[in-house]
Formats: structure tokens, sequence, C-alpha cells
């Protein structure tokens, strides 16, 4: 096989929910060679799509650990990099802060080896954590302040601003994906819609921190896929940021009640003490970005949930 002839792409991460998503959309393209590489400490070998396609390839691989990033780097010669590995999950994060910190070295290690070997382009998942608890509804890419104070979003705050001083010194071009709830079948359970999902079709209880009055907005996989890649085919949105989430707040009591309707559930909600930290009280982005990637409307929530009960790859 004559990689040569392929623009090839570098999925960092390429075992977790969004990213082995996104490397299936690139895959769909003959034209592309996809490599994703993941540790697999919370990525699973079940969500990646390799034996659909010849044009990916996937190898174990960490990306702080730069003798096994830089090899993969030097092996391809990228076109491009998603960097999307991280540590992530709120009640995860919050107990591995160190774990988290460790991620910037991952960056720094893409960053370095992207403008060594001649990558035209890397895209950076970051997230709406970077806006903390924010004084400005709905979140805009450019004007609403960065209130960033847990470790995660401290991680993303970092990456963004290497992606930036990056771009400025070297002149190797980026886009960051600020990404907020984005849920579908392969999610994995420690994320609130597939654990609400999973307590209701078993008729278990749906536990909820607090009230349940925090709100976030909810984006379903194929928009946020259909988004990232657009910018990538379309050369949108280069040396900037774009919201990716949901339009429409809804609060996770909210959440709860619209899924014991579609499922027909007898799970009651049982309220537990609020998180001490980390459980923001409201989230909504700006979408104008988004849309204008898409090219046609966000699906609404209750559409998306309709999806996952009906896609077999959702696993009770």
């Amino acid at each position: 096989m004559n990689l040569h002839s392929y623009t090839r792409i570098l999925v960092t991460g390429g075992a977790g929910f969004i990213p082995s998503g996104l490397a299936d959309k690139l895959a769909q393209n003959p034209d592309n060679y996809v490599v994703m590489v993941d540790n697999l400490q919370t990525g699973s070998l079940s969500k990646i799509p390799e034996s659909r396609f010849r044009n990916i390839k996937f190898i174990k691989c960490d990306v702080n650990e730069f003798r096994d990033i830089s090899s993969i780097f030097y092996a391809y010669s990228f076109d491009y990099v998603f960097h999307y590995a991280a540590t992530v999950g709120v009640k995860r994060t919050l107990e591995n802060p160190v774990k988290v910190l460790n991620d910037i070295s991952g960056i720094k290690y893409v960053l370095n080896l992207s403008k060594n070997t001649g990558v035209k382009r890397v895209f950076f998942s970051s997230s709406s954590e970077v806006y903390g608890e924010p004084v400005e509804y709905p979140q805009n890419e450019d004007t609403t302040p960065l209130n960033s104070r847990l470790p995660y979003a401290i991680v993303k705050n970092v990456g963004e601003a290497y992606l930036k001083s990056y771009q400025k010194e070297f002149n190797l071009d980026y886009t960051i994906f600020r990404f907020f709830n984005t849920f579908g079948p392969k999610q994995s359970r420690d994320f609130v819609i597939s654990k609400f999902l999973s307590a209701a079709l078993h008729n278990q209880d749906i536990q909820i921190y607090g009230d349940g009055s925090q709100t976030r907005t909810f984006c379903f996989i194929d928009d946020n896929v259909l988004a990232t890649t657009n910018a990538f085919y379309q050369n949108m949105f280069v040396n900037d940021v774009v919201n990716i989430g949901g339009n429409i707040e809804t609060s996770i009591l909210e959440l709860a009640t619209l899924i014991i309707r579609l499922t027909k559930s007898k799970s009651k909600i049982i309220h537990l003490p609020p998180l001490e930290e980390g459980d923001m009280t409201r989230r909504r982005p700006d979408t104008t970005k988004m849309v204008q990637l898409l090219h046609r409307k966000l699906l609404s929530l209750e559409e998306g949930l309709e999806l996952v009960l009906k896609d077999t790859r959702f696993i009770l």
C-alpha cells in the first residue's frame, strides 16, 4: 500500500466515543488513510471501526509518552492531526487531577511533532469546561471570558494557548473545537445520557445530583462529527475556535423525565446531595459557527434519544 497516495490523518484517543465516530466518518472517504491511537485506559477496542475499512489502522499508543507517539509520526508523515486524546469524565478527572495534568505533555509532543513533520493543520478537542461558571449566555467563542478552575478545564485552556502560540511562532494552523455534551449509541456508561438510559431501560432509580435544575445542551454524535469533518473538508474556521454542542438548554431533571417517557420506564428519580465541584449551573453555547458548518438545523434532543434507542450498538 502506497500511503503517499492518501491524505494521511492521525486521530488520537481513537478508541473513545467521539474520536471513533470521527475516524469512521473520515475513513468513508477512500482518499483518506486514518491512523487511530489510544492507550485504552478509558477507550474500548469495540468502538474501533477498523474491520469495516482497509484505510484505517489502530495502534495502541500513549500520546503522553514521547517515544510511543514520535515513532508513529515519523512512520506515517501525517498531513492532518485530530488531537482528541484526554482523560475525560467529571468524576474521573476530579479523582485523578495529576493524570489530567499529564495530558499537557501529550499536547506539547503532538504539536512539536506536527511542526517538525509537515502537518498542515491540527484539530484540537477542547471543552465547554474552559468557560467555567460562565458570565454570559449563550457562551460565545470570542466574547465569553474563560473561567477555568478545575484541572481538566485548565489543561484544555493551556492546550488552546499552545495551539495559538505554535501558529504565531511556527505557522502551524489549527482549529479548536469546544465540545459541549455529545451523546450517541457508543457512549460509555459513565456519562449522563447513557447512564440515565441504562437505568430507565432496567426500571432502576435515576440518580440526580442536587435538585436537577442545572442545565446542559445535548448534541447528537452525528451533528458533532459532521460539523468537525466539514471544517476539515471545507477548510473553514482555520486558526479559529468553534463551539460544538446542542442549542436547546435542558435541565437534568427535564432530561430524566424525558428519558422515562421515551422508554416507558417505571424508574423513579432520586435526588443525591449536590457535587462539591465540577457541576456547573448552566451551559448553552452560541452555535452560530456550528450551524454554518452543518448547513442544516441541529437534531433535537428527543430525535437523538430515539436514534440511540433504535441503534443496535447501544448495549445495555
